[in-house]
Formats: C-alpha cells, structure tokens, sequence
C-alpha cells in the first residue's frame, strides 16, 4: 500500500508477536532481503549495572581533571 511516496507493509499479529515486534523495529538489506527485527535498547540494563557498581565502590568518576576550569574559562569569561 501506498503511504506517500513509500510503501507499507501489513503483518499478521501472528507474526508480529512471534517476532517481538513492537512500536519501533530495525530494518536491515541483505542480499536483497528485508530484515525487520524488533529494535535494540542500547540501554538496557544500565540501571542495575550501575547500581551493582555503586554497591561495588566501582562507580568512581575517572575523567576528573575534566572538572575543573579551562584556561578559556580562567582567562576569557566574564560575568
């Protein structure tokens, strides 16, 4: 069908629930192919990582000289 000047697709529920399809997917070509797969959450986990690491004494910031003031801030700015 016809949505501007793209195409759509319709799926089955069938197929979108056997897939994990969901709002968003990620769609690939290869070899000619359409690829759609449910869309990766880049995020994921983060949270509980980042708890366990707090529980750890392993989330200690390890760019700290980026802190402080520059020499532009030292030197040029003004109130």
């Amino acid at each position: 069908m016809r949505i501007g000047n793209s195409r759509g697709i319709r799926l089955p529920k069938t197929v979108i629930e056997q897939c994990g399809l969901r709002d968003a997917v990620d769609l690939d070509v290869r070899d000619g192919q359409l690829v759609v797969r449910p869309a990766e959450q880049p995020r994921l986990g983060w949270e509980e990582a980042f708890s366990r690491m707090a529980e750890r004494g392993d989330d200690e910031l390890l760019d700290r000289e980026w802190l402080g003031p520059t020499e532009w801030d030292a030197a040029e700015w003004e109130w």
